[in-house]
């Protein structure tokens, strides 16, 4: 029996120390005259237009008990941290040109909202 165990924890351990993926998440306030509807559909068209494209893809949280009820949050996934990094990097390196698809998605996001945190996390 005590062998068994032993050859369960070689076996599990060395999964369980992999993070299996990687959320992004940012605290949003939306600007008078934008809704959770119209934001959404920001996202939506973020994850159709950029996201799948690169390993990224975001939903809308809405809290419904929280100690900040003024805020949505922004969860963005991708497979892992390195992921994420060659995401943003690309997100980064197509906004000086206003013609691309993250300068177009961004400037609708910014008319829309302000983003008030960002934080990363591995997930387990």
């Amino acid at each position: 029996m005590k062998r068994l165990f032993i050859l369960a924890m070689i076996l599990v351990l060395p999964m369980a120390a992999h993070a299996e993926g990687h959320m992004d998440v940012i605290q949003v306030s939306l600007k008078d005259g934008c809704t959770v509807a119209q934001y959404t559909a920001i996202v939506h068209d973020f994850n159709k237009d950029w996201g799948k494209k690169h390993g990224y893809k975001a939903e809308v949280l809405v809290p419904l008990q929280n100690e900040e009820l003024t805020s949505i949050f922004w969860v963005g996934r991708t497979a892992n941290a390195a992921a994420f990094g060659a995401a943003w990097d690309a997100w980064r390196d197509a906004l000086p040109d206003a013609k691309s698809t993250a300068a177009k998605l961004q400037a609708r996001l910014d008319a829309c909202s302000t983003n008030s945190s960002r934080s990363g996390y591995d997930v387990y």
